[in-house]
């Protein structure tokens, strides 16, 4: 790791420059290499832990071994005045969670399930357990009493359901399973009888002794909290005076309700009395608690509409005191999708909102109105093409993660009241390998829909791009449906690395993505093969007139709903593609609809079940494999056998129609893989067929 803050000119730029220095791009690139399957797994991967009062940063670096087949997070830890960048702690074991204690002078961190504590730039000292849970902590929050004690709230696995082995116990050699309900599985994992529940311990840190007694707040009922498969520590929060634990759930929800809603509420226990009050909420999911620092305000994200996974997440400040009263819910702001904020003051919130295909950081500013706080300015603190991810703050300074479709995540230092032009790189830790790479460039669209809109289109561009030359070009489709082709770094679609293979990429902002308006984000619900397929028809169509993409050699790639585009799109495209790849797409929308687990979802977006008397239109006009008939072009399948979302049967019909129809077609399997592929040779193999694949059909 470097020591220093520099001007990092390559990511401090916007994006357009890139799209202004064609010609010095393309000198570089033909003494520079290109990216690489092998350079992402390169890459470290940072992420911000904790920001302290004084100054310090502590951040986290994945490093991946690809012949281990394995990752390991390390420890760091940085000086905001200086600039001076330390290794904190490195293990063979992953350290994450990691936070300031009192003072500055200690840190505590999470490995191997167990809190820990150690002295900062002590490197005599040895780090001392505090617990010792059976099972270990899940994720977690900790709170310092002014004693000097901790109190941890943490995610605890709690065996509430009959498991095989207890049903009958007479066959111990036995392998099955009994299921009386839904939501049986979900996303990647089938259930192991267990439930997420928030519990909480009280430790001295000055003591080595370790403990594994624990008060699980939820004790006796079937719920979850956090809401799985992806709840973590923004489900709750402890509170700065340590009294009050706030946490997320679906208690009206078990099996078919779990399955069919989204309408979670905040649930606020009481640790002095024991009890527990039900805040009021909105219909859709209440999530993301989050006290001020005096212990007297409580903010969080609600939306309005239940079974609606993708309506606006709006932010909402209540009264602690009397949060568990009803009263009117007003959003503070109307922001159209908030995706984290965090209390910087009694009377401050910093928040990071999508739009325009990025990811922004906005201060908001609050003073006290008749109903509590209300906001008092919204101040814009970053733009351009980036998406800003998590932050902390120490005075004046913000400290933020950032990237953008050419570089992986770093932490930038930005001014906490107001924007700036110029911003600094405080770490660097991918720099040495991407000044060695030659990018091509980015250039942004607004391409004209056939409903009279305009969409937002990125088009990517090889390194050493020349103009006079014809390029094999790629539509990228993307998945969500609601989830904005955004300036995010990927590890699997990267883009940089099509373009590094002497591919064009076209990723339009479709219909049905956030950040251009809450009308064009739900125009999708109920009309997925439709406007949105027109969008990418003519998306590849406007740039497919460029003298330099070879309208000959088109393809299109996609997973999730991309992958149900990729399969939608073979059978309409009217022969535009000559390859075409699908990841865990949606083939057969009937099938799907009885595998999938997330009803709620499915209720929304294609309308519900197909036995009712107005038959939902994804079951026939917008239902991929009414369009077999039509394929002419070679596809490649790949299916993960754990994704549960969208389960391998779709996989591996669409192939299985593909083979019978006579199409050249292969179906790429991971067995062990769910929605996505997670394993690093996994993934060195997923980007090897996927290549191998277009660069058959398309050079």
């Amino acid at each position: 790791m470097k020591k220093s803050i520099l001007l990092w000119g390559m990511l401090a730029l916007p994006l357009s420059f890139f799209a202004q220095t064609t010609e010095t791009a393309a000198t570089l690139a033909t003494e520079s290499s290109v990216m690489t399957p092998e350079k992402l797994w390169e890459l470290g991967r940072v992420s911000l832990d904790a920001v302290s009062e004084n100054g310090l940063v502590i951040f986290g670096v994945t490093h991946y071994d690809t012949d281990a087949n394995k990752g390991n997070r390390d420890l760091f830890l940085g000086e905001l005045n200086s600039g001076e960048i330390s290794a904190l702690r490195e293990s063979k074991s992953s350290e994450y969670g990691a936070f300031f204690l009192r003072g500055g002078e200690r840190y505590g961190y999470f490995m191997g399930g167990q809190l820990w504590v150690d002295k900062i730039n002590s490197p005599n000292t040895l780090p001392v357990c505090l617990t010792n849970v059976e099972g270990g902590l899940g994720d977690a929050k900790v709170v310092e009493l002014q004693d000097g004690r901790l109190i941890i709230a943490f995610v605890t696995r709690v065996q509430m359901d009959q498991t095989p082995a207890e049903r009958h116990p007479e066959m111990p050699q036995a392998h099955y399973a009994v299921y009386d309900d839904l939501m049986y599985r979900h996303w990647d994992s089938w259930t192991d009888y267990s439930y997420n529940h928030i519990a909480y311990m009280v430790v001295d840190p000055t003591k080595e002794t370790a403990t594994g007694r624990f008060t699980d707040i939820l004790a006796g009922e079937k719920v979850h909290s956090p809401m799985p498969p992806f709840g973590g520590a923004e489900s709750f929060d402890v509170s700065p005076d340590g009294r009050f634990i706030v946490y997320a759930s679906k208690k009206a929800s078990s099996g078919l309700d779990f399955a069919l809603h989204t309408d979670s509420k905040l649930y606020l226990y009481d640790r002095e009395t024991g009890r527990t009050s039900t805040l009021n909420g909105l219909k859709g999911y209440d999530n993301h608690p989050c006290f001020s620092p005096d212990a007297k305000w409580l903010a969080f994200v609600a939306m309005p509409e239940d079974g609606y996974e993708s309506d606006v997440n709006q932010l909402y400040i209540v009264d602690v005191a009397s949060a568990g009263e009803k009263q009117a819910l007003t959003p503070v702001i109307p922001a159209e999708y908030i995706n984290d904020f965090k209390w910087i003051s009694n009377t401050g919130i910093i928040f990071n909102e999508t739009t325009e295909a990025t990811q922004q950081l906005r201060r908001l500013d609050l003073m006290t109105g008749k109903n509590g706080l209300a906001a008092k300015k919204v101040t814009s603190l970053t733009s351009g093409d980036y998406n800003y991810g998590g932050f902390g703050v120490s005075g004046n300074t913000l400290i933020a993660e950032r990237q953008d479709q050419n570089h992986a995540t770093e932490l930038f230092l930005l001014n906490a009241k107001k924007e700036e032009v110029a911003l600094e790189s405080f770490t660097r830790e991918n720099h040495s390998l991407y000044e060695d790479l030659a990018m091509g460039k980015i250039e942004k669209r607004w391409i004209p829909t056939s409903d009279g809109g305009k969409m937002l289109t990125w088009v990517f561009f090889p390194p050493n791009f020349d103009p006079e030359k014809k390029y094999p070009t790629l539509l990228y489709c993307q998945g969500g449906p609601q989830s904005a082709v955004s300036a995010f770094y990927s590890f699997r679609w990267n883009f940089q690395l099509m373009a590094a293979k002497g591919y064009i990429i076209v990723a339009p902002n479709r219909h049905g993505v956030p950040g251009f308006g809450k009308e064009w984000n739900e125009q999708i619900s109920g009309d997925w093969g439709g406007q949105a397929m027109r969008d990418y028809l003519a998306a590849i169509d406007t740039v497919a007139k460029e003298s330099y993409v070879d309208a000959n050699k088109l393809g299109a790639v996609g997973a999730s709903y991309g992958g149900y585009s990729v399969y939608m799109l073979a059978g309409i495209h009217e022969n535009r593609f000559k390859a075409l790849i699908s990841h865990c797409g949606l083939f057969d929308m009937k099938s799907w609809y009885l595998t999938t687990e997330e009803l709620f979802f499915a209720n929304k977006d294609v309308g519900g079940p197909y036995w009712t008397a107005d038959v939902p239109k994804a079951y026939t006009e917008y239902n991929p494999m009414n369009y077999v008939q039509n394929w002419t072009a070679p596809l490649l399948v790949i299916h993960g056998g754990n994704d549960f979302r969208v389960p391998v049967n779709q996989g591996m019909e669409a192939y299985q129609a593909a083979q019978l129809r006579g199409i050249p077609s292969r179906f790429l399997y991971f067995p062990e893989e769910g929605h996505w592929v997670l394993n690093p040779q996994n993934g060195l193999v997923w980007h090897a067929e996927f290549f191998a694949w277009l660069d058959k059909w398309l050079k």
